[in-house]
């Protein structure tokens, strides 16, 4: 996981927010907090985020829910970051893909978690982001996480009768995806300094999802209802995680890093159990620890050569 979180860190702008303006007080009150709190708090947003993102489905769906979130979370960083459009051909390659990627992710993540289960979905998903750490490497060690991630997903999806089939390849879909997030957000930082790329690879991303979010949910996208809770999943699955992400790895090593988000598929079973009731058998919570274990172990025994 030390190769992944590195990459996210070479894609991350070197400045979270404006210096001046509204967002300077949001940057100083990050400031006051330890850093290994605000990735914890970035993991929850996140997962919160989604737990609510599914109560919207009755509303609007969910690639309804999908267009909202990225073309709310488009808006607030459009706001913040005010891009040019002015880029060389292969800078604006680079955020497109990594708007179309952005975008798919996030769309199969959605039709995973309308399926089964949100601690599952993101427990497969997060295959995706292991297998960028652990793929090229020729150590051992790496293969023995990777196969204890695999023996995780296995015992998840086959524990008591299992999941969804639809389910399950909707959250590989969706971890293949994070795996190409990856990729393309360490292409994007070698070429920008600020979040102005991610402003605009949020707008395509909007964009990639708009067709399906209107044929889903139609008119019922501009429903004051449903344009607030759109907003909170925005806030929360997007703007306020990106920014206390970026704020502690100003802060921490990058294993440390990456060893707390590593928590993520746990903290979405949490979330999962409480905000949805959606309780994971014995066999399906063993099978989470094993994915956070096999993400933990790559994470602290990755060279630290990225």
């Amino acid at each position: 996981m030390a190769d992944v979180v590195m990459a996210h860190i070479e894609g991350m702008p070197e400045r979270r927010l404006p210096s001046s303006g509204p967002f300077a007080a949001v940057a100083r009150a990050y400031g006051a907090i330890p850093p290994p709190a605000l990735v914890l708090l970035g993991v929850i947003s996140v997962q919160v985020g989604a737990a609510v993102a599914k109560q919207l489905f009755t509303l609007a769906g969910a690639a309804g829910t999908v267009t909202l979130r990225l073309a709310l979370a488009a808006v607030i960083l459009l706001l913040v970051w005010r891009p040019s459009l002015r880029l060389d051909r292969h800078t604006l390659l680079v955020v497109a893909g990594l708007g179309s990627v952005l975008g798919v992710m996030n769309l199969t993540f959605y039709q995973a978690i309308e399926r089964i289960p949100l601690g599952a979905a993101v427990t497969i998903e997060f295959l995706g982001p292991l297998a960028v750490a652990v793929i090229g490497s020729r150590r051992w060690l790496d293969g023995l996480w990777a196969l204890l991630a695999a023996v995780g997903v296995v015992l998840l999806t086959r524990a008591d009768g299992g999941l969804e089939l639809g389910g399950v390849l909707f959250a590989l879909a969706a971890g293949v995806c994070w795996a190409g997030y990856i990729l393309l957000t360490a292409a994007l930082g070698s070429r920008t300094s600020d979040g102005k790329g991610l402003a605009l690879a949020m707008v395509f991303g909007a964009l990639v999802a708009l067709p399906f979010g209107v044929a889903e949910a139609g008119a019922a996208l501009l429903d004051p209802v449903v344009l607030i809770a759109g907003a909170a999943v925005a806030l929360m699955s997007s703007v306020v995680p990106y920014s206390l992400e970026l704020e502690a790895l100003r802060r921490i090593p990058p294993r440390v890093f990456g060893i707390l988000m590593s928590l993520e598929p746990a903290v979405a079973a949490v979330a999962g159990l409480l905000l949805l009731h959606e309780a994971l058998r014995p066999a399906q919570w063993v099978a989470v620890c094993c994915v956070v274990l096999a993400s933990v172990g790559a994470t602290r025994s990755a060279r630290p050569d990225a």
